[in-house]
């Protein structure tokens, strides 16, 4: 009998300022263009691997129930990467629990899939670098690549496997955070993965939106370096609304908003024409994400819970990279 164990591995989830929409390779995730986004502390994922002689199948458990289909074959990606590193053939057991909700445009894929790849290189004892990590955990899902770094955060396209990988941008160590307004957060009928393909394929604004990404890129890493809410918070709303309009023009044409999404950009409008100076971003979701200081998001989340239930509104800060948990966090529920 062989068996190797993992810590338990927290990643924190990361919302894109420049968004990442479209693959050059679906098989090796490779963007179509390089996106920058900021790690939070609100939203994450914890994960414990094990392999073991005696398990005849891989298996994943998402917060108590046994997972199959979609969510189990990403899992696989990435356990047949690390085992083929480290050269072993047994099967793993994969317990997480998300404390995100899956698939609604908050980034769930991106801390499940970036504590997967800590917890597996892990146990078996890989010593990957940071960078190596991001490129495992590109593997199973784009945005993962960037949840190995705390603050802001930039993935470069790259041309290959080796060169497609984020790298730590600034470590956000100022007053900027995000207000999430949760206004859905049931699984989304259009995928990312799917939305991407079709928008890549068939848009017509899709060419659009690469001649204008490298000039986004160049104004995001300014208005970071500068530490200025006003300018990173302008362009990331620009960003965001150029990528909802791609989708526009794929055939079938679909949206991430809901009329309740509409209502929240409304508000912030208002909100900034009042003199707040706060913003906007979005993803494949309905949820909107304001941008601001943390002290004005303070006040904005009091005064939008005139809308929303408390509940709803979910304040976060610059978060940290893949973290390794003491030994008495989950000592209750770790796999023996």
């Amino acid at each position: 009998m062989t068996t190797y164990t993992s810590s338990w591995i927290r990643a924190y989830t990361n919302i894109a300022l420049i968004k990442y929409w479209g693959k050059a390779d679906e098989a090796l995730k490779l963007p179509k263009n390089n996106s920058i986004s900021l790690t939070l502390d609100s939203f994450y994922t914890d994960t414990y691997v094990q392999f073991d002689s005696r398990f005849t199948t891989d298996t994943l458990t998402i917060d108590g129930q046994e997972q199959s289909g979609a969510a189990l074959k990403k899992a696989k990606i990435i356990l047949d990467l690390v085992r083929e590193i480290a050269q072993v053939d047994y099967n793993a057991k994969i317990t997480s629990l998300n404390y995100v909700p899956t698939a609604a445009g908050l980034a769930s894929s991106a801390s499940g899939l970036a504590a997967l790849a800590g917890a597996a290189s892990n146990a078996l004892e890989l010593n990957l670098s940071d960078a190596e990590l991001s490129r495992l955990a590109r593997r199973g899902s784009g945005s993962a690549s960037r949840s190995i770094f705390g603050g802001f955060v930039e993935w470069e396209k790259g041309h290959s496997d080796v060169t497609s990988v984020a790298k730590p941008l600034d470590d956000a160590h100022w007053d900027i955070g995000m207000l999430f307004i949760i206004l859905d957060s049931r699984q989304k009928a259009v995928s990312s993965s799917e939305g991407m393909s079709r928008t890549v394929a068939t848009s017509v604004f899709y060419p659009a939106w690469l001649e204008t990404i490298e000039l986004d890129l160049a104004d995001m890493r300014q208005a970071i370096k500068d530490q200025s809410i006003q300018q990173v918070g302008e362009i990331a709303e620009r960003n965001a609304l150029k990528m909802h309009g791609t989708n526009l023009g794929a055939n079938p044409p679909f949206t991430y908003w809901s009329a309740e999404s509409l209502r929240a950009m409304e508000h912030v409008r208002q909100l900034r024409q009042e003199g707040h100076n706060i913003y906007f971003t979005m993803d494949a979701g309905p949820n909107v994400k304001l941008i601001g200081t943390c002290q004005e998001l303070k006040e904005i989340k009091e005064h939008l819970s005139k809308y929303y239930d408390p509940a709803q509104l979910i304040l976060a800060q610059p978060g940290p990279g893949l973290t390794v948990l003491p030994e008495h966090v989950h000592a209750d529920i770790t796999p023996n």
